[in-house]
């Protein structure tokens, strides 16, 4: 029995025994006025004092004995069953035994069951290898030949086929982010990929997810504004948190119209530090702010634009994975503002 437990049935036991005390004494002082004083009485009511407490200290001992005996057979048995030792109890017909015997089962059923999620896990990750191997080839390929195929349009392609070649392109392009996205996802959601975060600056994570927008932005004339202390730190992994905050900017920045405007601000606060992600593209309705984060969820207004839906999913599991959460607002024709919060500590 550990410490705590004997501390507490000590405390049971002492209790017991001033109120067996109290009362004895209490009954005694009652027969003694009722009565009166008696020699008598008296030595008969001191018999009687020495009687109680002998069978009450000796009961209550028993009784301490027998609950230390309950209490270290089952540690017995819990430990033995743990470490897959032999059963203590064997196989008598006893509570403890049968108690015993569904723990055994319980072990059992949780090991096998924990066998069985690490085999999936390993077949899931042999699988994730090999989808990835074996498409890698071939999109790299295709890709290869559309690029070829449009440094040569010049020299003969009609019109037609030069969009053809280029729709070729940009569908390989959009097939490979596609899978790569898949397979990140899949591994982070099985834990393949584990997420290590530490304490770090969050303006190295904003930057490198903004150096992987910032082309795509120029290209639009969409100014990227950062407000950012440098001192401003966050419990997260820069590299996956980078792809988190690359994620929501892409969609700002898809989302966007030429000339638009994305601004990122940061701000530590006493448990989380804050990241927001604004921009004036064409906004969110209402309806559908708690839709946005399921996987393959596409709003109605993005129908005309690129995309698959698996970004904001894939950012708000890297986020959660971090202790961390995300949060949207929008107001349609006006904007969105995506803000994350990392723990700090």
């Amino acid at each position: 029995m550990n410490k705590n437990g004997e501390y507490y049935f000590n405390r049971v036991y002492l209790v017991f025994s001033i109120l067996l005390t109290v009362l004895v004494i209490g009954y005694t002082g009652a027969i003694l006025y009722t009565v009166g004083f008696n020699s008598r009485i008296v030595w008969m009511s001191v018999l009687f004092l020495v009687i109680v407490f002998v069978v009450g200290g000796a009961s209550v001992w028993s009784l301490k004995c027998r609950i230390a005996g309950v209490v270290n057979n089952l540690d017995d048995v819990i430990d033995g069953a743990i470490n897959g030792q032999d059963r203590v109890t064997g196989y008598m017909e006893t509570n403890i035994s049968s108690l015993e015997n569904k723990l055994i089962r319980y072990i059992d059923l949780s090991t096998t069951h924990d066998k069985k999620v690490e085999a999936e896990k390993n077949k899931i990750k042999e699988l994730i290898s090999d989808i990835s191997h074996q498409t890698k080839t071939p999109l790299a390929n295709i890709v290869l030949y559309s690029q070829l195929l449009d440094e040569h349009s010049h020299s003969g392609l009609d019109e037609d086929t030069q969009g053809f070649v280029t729709q070729i392109k940009s569908q390989a392009d959009k097939l490979d982010w596609l899978i790569q996205s898949l397979i990140k996802l899949s591994r982070l959601e099985t834990g393949i990929i584990s997420i290590h975060a530490t304490i770090n600056p969050i303006i190295e994570s904003i930057s490198k997810a903004v150096s992987q927008v910032y082309t795509h932005a120029e290209h639009k004339n969409i100014e990227i504004a950062i407000d950012c202390d440098q001192a401003i730190t966050a419990r997260h992994d820069m590299k996956w948190t980078s792809e988190a905050l690359f994620n929501i900017m892409d969609n700002a920045v898809k989302y966007s119209d030429t000339t638009g405007k994305i601004h990122i601000a940061a701000q530590a606060n006493e448990m989380f530090t804050r990241i927001d992600i604004s921009d004036t593209g064409i906004g969110i309705d209402n309806s559908e702010l708690n839709d946005i984060f399921k996987r393959f969820y596409r709003c109605k207004a993005t129908s005309k634009y690129e995309g698959v839906g698996i970004g904001l999913f894939l950012a708000r599991e890297i986020i959660n994975s971090q202790g961390g959460y995300i949060m949207a607002s929008s107001t349609v024709g006006q904007g969105s503002t995506f803000s994350v919060y990392l723990l700090r500590m």
